[in-house]
């Protein structure tokens, strides 16, 4: 396998929420696992120990009613075509749907995301350059 392929699989696990990607090429076989704090070993203790605080579960953001646009890949988010132009929506702007509404760069290809509805752009849920993940909201169209 090509050492940038290689590479680009091993940026794509570290920025995405996968764990492990297992890739089959001819007879070759690449296996990625992303290890996390979370995944460590843990030694217990043999005796009671005092009980040590439990991090809060992440929050979820609001998210305005509306309907939802949301990322059909795992990438990189990107408002305009280019980084010297203009956004393809701002917020209050009139969309129709097929209207593109940003990028969302995967593996080096750029991938451009249309409205699925016509109707107002209520808010932008991502900023310019974020990693995204499948399923994310990124825009409440209303």
């Amino acid at each position: 396998m090509d050492l940038r392929k290689l590479k680009t699989l091993i940026d794509l696990v570290a920025e995405s929420g996968i764990a492990e990607l297992e890739i089959t090429e001819g007879e070759g076989k690449v296996r990625i696992v992303k290890f996390s704090q979370a995944m460590q070993p843990v030694a217990y203790a043999p005796e009671p120990a005092p009980a040590a605080p439990v991090p809060a579960a992440p929050v979820a953001p609001v998210v305005p009613a509306g309907h939802q646009v949301k990322a059909p890949m795992v990438g990189t988010f990107y408002r305009a075509p280019n980084p010297g132009a203009s956004p393809f929506v701002e917020v209050g702007q009139s969309v129709k749907e097929g209207e593109p509404l940003c990028i969302i760069e995967a593996m080096k290809l750029l991938n451009e995301i249309e409205a699925d509805k016509s109707g107002v752009v209520k808010e932008i849920l991502v900023e310019n350059g974020e990693p995204v993940e499948y399923g994310q909201p990124l825009f409440v169209i209303g």
